[in-house]
């Protein structure tokens, strides 16, 4: 709430937020040392006097206050001095306070590594927020426009009301500061408290910070008696991904090796690198054994694997079904097998459909789906749901002219019927595989390293090249043998799409795996995962790929007909289907984001696994929401 009163110039509006009288100094923002540029080489003041946009009210609370304060449009950010943190989680606690957050969620937490042995034990305590980055790649990534980055004080602000709950901010962080509220289906995060910052206080928890270890102010602007303005402390990601405004400070002397005491099979190593030692992720190795795990297949991202697969599979039929006749396949023509030809088309439509409605399950507030369209100029995930909404309308269109063709007989004439109908067709045969690249796009994360890979290009047309043909040929092969007509010359053509697409996932794999042994840290620790704790279900996909390659090869080689032929089909396409949906479920649980360490109960997935196991999610103030999904 605000409160108005007048003046000589009519009506004024009191801050949004009203400091105290007795405001202890330590709360209030200090002023700026005078750096011109940061340490990505941008310039600290983001709106001179000539910007539009200098002398605007924030509105925060709908206040048409604006600050004095003459750094209000500088870059601001926080300063960690590790040193001095003692792990008290006065900061977590004060931040949920001002912004009456529930257990399970928190916009700032303190997780920690450690090292050494008795008695030259050593821990590093790390508080960690949303650090309002230069490049924020939440921003770039947010498919509804949620965030903006401001020029007054270079917050990087997020409206929950305008999210939709789809979570793909939270993947591209790789500081852990957006948070997903399953409750509400929304995201939310740290604002900065700018309406602190308005009236010339600290962030709460700063002002609350016990050790004088968080401190906050112009970025380059060290706190007094600090020596030290670093990008980067061991336990926190590559800096380079979004230009982070956070300092650190850190001067004691660690051990050569650093762990994080979370499930994260992680260790930071001492290294030195350009006349500098720095702490890189490697891999804490877990015993060699290898697991089934079938149960840790599950995941949150479950719509999205029948999604994909699905989205990937009717665009390679349509494509299998419109060039076909065109490439020879004169079976496969409208005129050839009408009736097979419309079912089959309306069929690929259901199974569309059935695969939106899933992802549009998928979101925290499904019924605002429509606001992934908001970010097509940045947004992967905007130019996906594009990407498929243009393949999907053309799809539908293509399937009513064929089917109905009556229902506009007496408005158009046939020619110009037939005339839309291709260019429906063509329109659907272009727009599919833009689709599937808009969508390789989305899992292009830095943040993810076992996804940043060009096999996700592999695996996902790859897909598109397998399972589409797959479904056109058991569905004309039965046809076929039900009449009692010839099949093996059909399956024999479509062979080879079906083993190239699985050929390509499989070399793919194979280099993903070598490349990820190469780049180490959290990539190589997502390789151990599947090597080990996924070790059986791994392998048993990749004998299901070969398998797959073999069998269908030998069947196009034999020109398998008749029922019998038929039936060995059925098993092989059971086969490949079954592998691919391991497949895509590895894709999703395998990956280990570059993520800030947690503590051992907080930011913990193994704890939050157990917690779900014992009824401890059960009780609301543990923060561990009891549905795994």
């Amino acid at each position: 709430m605000y409160t108005v009163h007048a003046d000589e110039n009519g009506i004024s509006f009191a801050p949004a937020f009203k400091a105290r009288e007795n405001e202890p100094d330590y709360a209030k923002l200090p002023p700026s040392n005078g750096a011109q540029m940061n340490q990505w080489g941008k310039a600290i003041d983001l709106a001179g006097e000539k910007d539009p946009l200098a002398g605007k009210s924030l509105r925060i609370n709908d206040s048409a206050a604006i600050s004095a304060n003459p750094d209000r449009y500088k870059q601001h950010g926080f300063h960690f001095t590790a040193d001095n943190c003692i792990g008290c989680h006065a900061c977590e606690a004060a931040c949920s306070e001002k912004n009456a957050l529930p257990a399970h969620i928190s916009f700032r937490s303190v997780g920690y590594v450690e090292g050494g042995s008795y008695p030259d034990f050593r821990r590093v305590n790390i508080s960690m927020a949303c650090n309002h980055c230069d490049d924020p790649v939440c921003l770039k990534g947010c498919p509804t426009r949620a965030y903006t980055k401001f020029a007054e004080y270079g917050a990087v602000l997020q409206d929950p009301d305008i999210c939709f709950g789809c979570g793909y901010c939270t993947w591209v962080c790789p500081y852990n500061a957006p948070q997903l509220d399953p409750v509400k289906g929304e995201v939310s995060k740290c604002n900065m408290c700018v309406d602190r910052l308005e009236v010339g206080l600290k962030p709460a928890c700063v002002a609350a910070c016990l050790a004088g270890a968080l401190d906050f102010g112009v970025v380059e602007t060290p706190p007094e008696n600090r020596v030290q303005a670093k990008l980067e402390i061991p336990g926190f990601p590559d800096p380079g991904i979004t230009h982070p405004n956070i300092r650190f400070q850190q001067t004691r002397d660690l051990p050569r090796e650093m762990r994080r005491t979370d499930s994260m099979p992680l260790v930071y190593v001492k290294k030195e690198e350009a006349d500098q030692m720095r702490y890189r992720p490697q891999v804490a190795e877990r015993p060699a054994g290898r697991e089934w795990s079938f149960e840790k297949l599950r995941s949150r991202e479950d719509p999205l694997v029948i999604f994909t697969l699905i989205s990937q599979t009717v665009i390679g039929a349509f494509l299998t079904l419109f060039l076909g006749p065109l490439l020879g396949l004169s079976v496969l023509s409208p005129q050839s097998h009408p009736t097979v030809h419309a079912v089959l088309l309306f069929g690929l439509v259901v199974l569309e459909t059935l695969a939106l409605v899933l992802s549009t399950a998928h979101l925290g507030k499904p019924q605002r789906f429509y606001r992934a369209f908001y970010n097509l100029r940045w947004s992967p995930v905007s130019r996906e749901v594009a990407g498929i909404a243009v393949f999907f309308n053309a799809l539908g269109a293509y399937t009513l002219l064929f089917v109905v063709p009556g229902l506009f007989s007496w408005l158009l004439p046939q020619s110009l019927m037939q005339m839309l109908q291709n260019a429906a067709g063509w329109l659907a045969a272009l727009s599919g595989p833009v689709a599937v690249y808009a969508m390789v796009r989305i899992y292009r994360i830095k943040a993810r390293p076992y996804w940043d890979h060009w096999q996700v290009a592999t695996s996902f047309y790859g897909s598109m090249l397998a399972l589409g043909p797959l479904v056109v040929a058991l569905v004309y092969a039965g046809v076929l043998a039900h009449q009692g007509q010839v099949f093996s010359g059909l399956l024999a053509v479509l062979a080879w799409p079906i083993a190239l697409g699985l050929s390509m996932e499989g070399l793919g794999l194979i280099a993903h795996a070598r490349d990820l042994e190469r780049r180490g840290g959290e990539a190589a620790a997502s390789h151990m995962e599947q090597r080990t704790r996924f070790g059986k279900t791994y392998i048993l996909r990749n004998v299901g790929l070969v398998a797959g390659i073999t069998l269908v090869s030998a069947l196009a080689a034999a020109h398998a007909d008749g029922a019998p032929g038929f039936w060995v089909w059925v098993l092989a396409a059971l086969l490949i289907v079954a592998t691919a949906l391991i497949g895509r479920a590895l894709f999703y649980v395998l990956v280990i984001p570059t993520t800030m360490p947690g503590a051992f109960f907080w930011r913990n997935q193994g704890f939050e696994e157990h917690a779900r196991k014992t009824g401890l999610a059960k009780m609301p103030q543990v923060g561990v929401l009891p549905g795994a999904h």
